[in-house]
Order: structure tokens, then C-alpha cells, then sequence
């Protein structure tokens, strides 16, 4: 699922992605929200945040949120550089690499959780969630360019409306052919995706629970088996 890249990937492989990649998302931003009370990838709300500290004159909040969204903007960035390096190259793997730095930036969060609660603590923390998430983000728009969705709610939420509307009309004028199949398969990318996200939101926030900071390690290791993976078909 991060060897093949655009019109070479089939909707499995896109499906994978999403569900995998959506379940450390939804993991990671709600844990962080449990942890700090600040969310990582909501990108929508932190600018809506800023804009509101802003107009109450709040400085210091507004320079936290503005850093939220600059560190995303900065993950992607980061992501987009190295891929455009890579293709220039002809590097093979790039996007499993990047999984892989992805899990190497997430390890460093479980000792950065364990400090005292302090503002400099929750800055780092969620500003270096933001940065991965950015990071994540731009990996999976890039190698599945744009069907994929991990960290965008809303996007996820409209591409399932947006179908559900296509289906809905498919039926009304008794159409039965191929785009439906194709409808029904872009139907259940979308919506295994958010339910992927909801459901490592929930798991994100029990298993922080009970381990606290190591729940960054244990996304850590699955982030490591998901790149593994990939490089090992690409080995074959």
C-alpha cells in the first residue's frame, strides 16, 4: 500500500492506506486533545481558535495556535520536499521511508509526555503532533494523489456525502452500471476511513489511560510495521 503510487493503485491498496494510517491519526489527535486539551490535526478549529484569540486580544494564545498550524504546514512541507528530492533520484520507497521518519518523530513524544506539565511541555508536544500530522497528511495526498484522506475529517465527511448523493441519484433514475460499482467503492473508502479514525480515537484515548506517555511508542511500532511492510514487497 505505499509502493504504487496514483493511477497504479487499486482501491484495496487505497483502502489499506486509509484505514491504517486514519486509526494512528485518530489514535494520536484524540490522545493528545485526552493528554493536553489541544488537537493536533484539526487544522479548521486551531485556525478558527486563532482568529478568536486574536479578536479578544489574547497574544499569547494566538502565537500557540498560529505555531499549531505552522508546524502542520511545515510537516507537509517538509514531506513534499523530500518526495520531490526522491523522484529526481528515481528513489524507490520514498513514501515507506517517510512512514518510517514518521515513527522515528512519534517515538521522542513519550519521553517529551513524561516532563513536568508545563506550557513549554504541551508547546512541544502538540507542536510536534501537528508537524507528523502534517507530515502524514502530505504522504498520503501524495501517493494516492488526493483519493485518501487520514487526518481530514471534514474532507472525509463531503467525499461521503458527495457519493452518498451520487448513489442516492444512481437509484432514483434505476441506473445500474459500472460507475455504480465504482460509487459503492469510493463509498466504503470514505466511510471505513472515518470509521478508522473514530475507532483509533477511542483506542488512542483508553490505551492512554492506562499507559500514558507509552502509547506514543506502541504508534511508534505499528508505524514501523506499516513502513516494514512496504519495503519489504518493494525488496521482492
Amino acid at each position: 500500500m505505499l509502493i504504487r503510487q496514483g493511477a497504479n493503485r487499486d482501491e484495496l491498496a487505497d483502502r489499506h492506506l486509509a484505514t491504517s494510517l486514519a486509526a494512528v491519526a485518530g489514535a494520536l489527535n484524540a490522545a493528545a486533545f485526552y493528554a493536553v486539551g489541544f488537537f493536533s490535526a484539526n487544522m479548521t478549529g486551531n485556525v478558527s481558535l486563532l482568529s478568536d484569540h486574536v479578536a479578544i486580544g489574547d497574544w499569547l494564545g494566538a502565537v500557540l495556535y498560529f505555531g499549531i498550524v505552522l508546524a502542520f504546514i511545515l510537516g507537509a512541507a517538509s514531506c513534499t520536499l523530500i518526495l520531490r528530492v526522491c523522484q529526481r533520484r528515481t528513489f524507490q520507497g520514498s513514501h515507506a521511508f517517510l512512514v518510517l521518519l514518521e515513527a522515528m518523530l512519534v517515538l521522542p513524544l513519550a519521553w517529551i509526555d513524561m516532563m513536568p506539565a508545563t506550557q513549554t511541555r504541551v508547546a512541544i508536544l502538540v507542536g510536534g503532533l501537528a508537524f507528523i500530522m502534517g507530515l502524514q497528511n502530505a504522504i498520503v495526498t501524495h501517493i494516492s494523489e488526493a483519493r485518501v484522506r487520514t487526518t481530514h475529517v471534514s474532507g472525509m465527511a463531503t467525499d461521503l456525502g458527495m457519493e452518498i448523493a451520487v448513489a442516492l441519484d444512481g437509484l432514483r433514475r434505476g441506473r445500474h452500471d459500472q460507475d455504480n460499482g465504482k460509487n459503492s467503492r469510493k463509498i466504503l473508502l470514505h466511510g471505513s476511513t472515518m470509521i478508522a479514525f473514530l475507532a483509533g480515537g477511542i483506542l488512542g484515548v483508553v490505551v492512554y489511560r492506562h499507559i500514558g506517555a507509552l502509547l506514543f511508542a506502541v504508534v511508534s511500532i505499528i508505524l514501523v510495521a506499516i513502513a516494514t511492510n512496504g519495503l519489504r514487497r518493494l525488496a521482492r
